[in-house]
């Protein structure tokens, strides 16, 4: 079966914050801090760790 990116992120995060409940302001920090990474100098350089 196989499941989409766009409809598996939201799953797996809506689990994680019901299971885990992490405060919500590590949430925003951990999503904008990927945001910004993505879009920096260092992103080929994560790119080519995470292959």
């Amino acid at each position: 079966m196989d499941v989409p990116l766009w409809l598996a992120l939201p799953c797996i995060g809506v689990l994680g914050v019901k299971l885990i409940r992490p405060p919500w302001w590590l949430i925003a920090v951990l999503l904008l801090g990927g945001y910004l990474l993505a879009d920096s100098l260092l992103a080929p350089v994560i790119d080519s760790l995470v292959k």
